[in-house]
């Protein structure tokens, strides 16, 4: 159950990496929320299925890709006649420990996630610009500030993310634009292949002393991209259960 009501209806939004998990949720939260809504992956099996539980727009995409980011914007604003929130939540893993990274693996991470959210932002830019109305939350993580042995190339991402959130925040501020991001602790896919008695044991050391399911990270990029939350920007939100405290 839930006290939140978020009334979307008449708004266009764009979420990536929303063929499961948080990304997934996001979209059906917005959905739900009347709102016009594009789900884009690259996994188009994710997706398809994704679609067939939540009915919105769906784009098979690379978000590296600039021609398809650009497509996709295009898209949404000629369907709708507009583009309100932008949600950028894309990434992969290609974990290792450092010195066994390959430039591909450093490269491609970086890519999809830091190189993803820039070139959706920045699509969207006109158009935000043009209504004088915008929100971009992104999705970053506790990695992305502290660390983690194996992903120095999403440590690298995640922390780019942090630093383009309130950079874009500070140039876009004056064209009524916020830009924000999350930093979650989500019983994803990224987690999955966790030993179960290694996740119990990271599940002891999160004040909260539990991984959330992605609903409730949905719930925060929902409130950042409210009308509420609209003195809101350049901030970084924990939905984290205090593991960043």
């Amino acid at each position: 159950m839930t006290n939140l009501r978020f009334d979307y209806t008449g708004r266009t939004v764009i979420v990536t990496g929303a063929g499961q998990g948080i990304g997934k949720e996001i979209g059906a939260l917005f959905f739900g929320a009347g709102a016009d809504v594009f789900l884009v992956d690259l996994d188009k099996e994710a997706l398809d299925q994704a679609v067939s539980e939540i009915a919105a727009r769906s784009v098979v995409a690379d978000v590296s890709d600039t021609d398809a980011v650009q497509q996709i914007v295009d898209a949404a604003v000629s369907e709708t006649g507009r583009l309100d929130v932008v949600v950028n939540n894309a990434g992969i893993l290609r974990d290792n420990m450092l010195w066994k990274l390959t430039d591909d693996d450093f490269e491609r991470v970086l890519a999809v996630h830091a190189g993803g959210t820039f070139r959706m932002t920045r699509a969207a830019v006109p158009q935000f610009r043009a209504q004088n109305y915008g929100r971009v939350i992104n999705v970053t993580s506790y990695t992305g500030l502290h660390g983690n042995i194996g992903q120095s190339n999403y440590a690298a991402a995640k922390a780019g993310i942090i630093g383009f959130t309130k950079t874009a925040a500070k140039e876009l501020a004056g064209f009524g634009v916020t830009v924000n991001a999350i930093s979650p602790n989500a019983d994803t896919r990224m987690i999955a292949g966790i030993p179960e008695a290694k996740k119990a044991e990271i599940a002891r050391q999160i004040p909260a002393g539990r991984f959330a399911p992605p609903s409730e990270m949905a719930a925060a990029v929902a409130f950042l991209a409210s009308e509420e939350a609209a003195y809101i920007t350049g901030t970084v939100l924990p939905v984290d259960g205090g593991i960043s405290m």
